[in-house]
């Protein structure tokens, strides 16, 4: 049944969440991107969420709620669900807190994220991969509190969490005492820190406005703002698995649907040439959640030029071994990586007159896989191209198939695409 509360956390609260985790949650550095800032025609800060011990905020409101817990509320352990930066500021806190803990992960967690979880935790903490979503590992961690009567830890559907994510709300206008902020961008998952947030900036800097960020394929805040009432999707994307949830929390939407004036949906290609743009240029390393901010500035070019923005970057956990397929999804976004089948006439040199006569200078074969014949005169492969532009692509589908080459293009078929690449 869905949480009608209308709580909202005060000011006083947040601010004794603030007194609590001091020395245990870092104030994290307000720093202006040259940049961004340069390429925006404005004042482009980040709030370095990423810098924290456990590299995400999520810290402030595991440490908020546990510590918040009377005795006989963890005398039969805490259990907590998370996808990888919840799970990490749960570890940590049953350790400072020595409090025995259980941690349920989504079975495609990044290996670099479990490894983070049992090293911050140690001994205090049990790891349990389960399921393929948040949701999955969600419903097993409830069945754990039920059977044995442990207490849950939500990531964000929790009073005591969201107050210790509005710290980090609290904490910029701090720093941005000396001059106004007009916009915030704030990452959401399941709403803990765009509830948090937004709620300290209406009450201390209501001008601001905060504009929450959501990957194109878990858009659960934005469908339920206009749905208005929360709302379950039915499937969602994992790759931005730091914010893919099916739904928000209750309480987190309830405040939300006042407090943010926009939500905008960022794909998850563009998220991609984020991180590696961070990468290569400003030495930033971040996971496909802590770019979520900053891939939605290009939406807002007009409304931001001359004035005073933060984003909210936070999460960099993130696996080197994906960064293969974050090369390739951002290669994708920018329609320079294209898959075609292509028919290759069974005669000596058919190969070679492709790529010399088929192929510009420039372009690129990135994957070649032959398919079993189809018939007498033609062999079938699957071939991947990376082109120097994107006008490059028409001209060679022509030229494909005014040579006879061409069979069919991928890209734009995405059950046939997943299948044979």
């Amino acid at each position: 049944m869905e949480n009608t509360t209308t709580y909202s956390p005060s000011l006083h609260d947040v601010e004794k969440a603030a007194e609590n985790l001091r020395g245990i949650a870092k104030v994290t550095p307000l720093s202006r991107n040259v940049r961004y800032s340069k390429h925006f025609n404005s004042n482009i800060f980040f709030k370095r969420e990423d810098l924290q011990d456990v590299r995400s905020y999520k810290i402030r409101g595991a440490y908020n709620k546990i510590s918040s817990l009377e005795p006989n509320q963890i005398e039969n352990e805490i259990v907590c669900a998370s996808a990888g930066n919840h799970a990490q500021g749960v570890a940590l806190s049953c350790k400072l807190l020595k409090i025995k803990g259980t941690i349920f992960m989504p079975s495609p967690t990044p290996s670099q994220k479990i490894e983070q979880v049992k090293m911050f935790g140690e001994a205090f903490v049990t790891v349990v991969l389960v399921g393929d979503t948040f949701d999955d590992a969600y419903e097993a961690a409830i069945k754990e509190c039920e059977r044995l009567n442990k207490t849950f830890i939500h990531p964000f559907n929790d009073e005591k969490v969201i107050e210790g994510q509005a710290t980090v709300g609290l904490e910029i206008i701090d720093q941005a005492a000396s001059h106004p902020i007009h916009y915030v961008f704030v990452p959401i998952g399941g709403g803990g820190l765009s509830a948090g947030l937004s709620t300290i900036f209406k009450l201390l800097s209501p001008e601001t406005k905060i504009i929450g960020v959501e990957p194109k394929g878990a858009p659960s805040m934005s469908i339920s703002i206009q749905n208005d009432r929360n709302t379950t999707l039915k499937a969602i994307e994992n790759f931005v698995d730091g914010a893919a949830v099916k739904r928000v929390g209750d309480i987190n939407f309830n405040i939300c649907k006042s407090t943010l004036d926009d939500v905008v949906i960022v794909d998850e290609g563009k998220i991609c040439q984020t991180i590696l743009d961070l990468y290569n240029k400003d030495a930033i390393v971040l996971e496909p959640a802590g770019a979520l901010s900053l891939s939605a500035l290009e939406q807002y070019k007009e409304e931001i030029e001359g004035k005073n923005v933060v984003c909210v970057v936070s999460g960099s956990n993130n696996d080197i071994t994906r960064t293969a397929e974050i090369k390739e999804r951002a290669l994708l976004y920018a329609n320079l990586k294209h898959y075609f089948i292509i028919k290759f006439p069974q005669r000596a040199g058919a190969l070679r007159e492709f790529v010399s006569t088929i192929l510009g200078p420039e372009d690129d074969i990135t994957h070649f896989e032959y398919t079993k014949k189809v018939n007498r005169e033609n062999d079938v492969a699957v071939v991947g191209l990376q082109l120097k532009s994107p006008e490059d692509l028409q001209p060679l589908i022509t030229k494909m198939k005014l040579h006879n080459f061409f069979g069919d293009y991928l890209n734009n078929k995405p059950d046939l695409f997943q299948f044979l690449v």
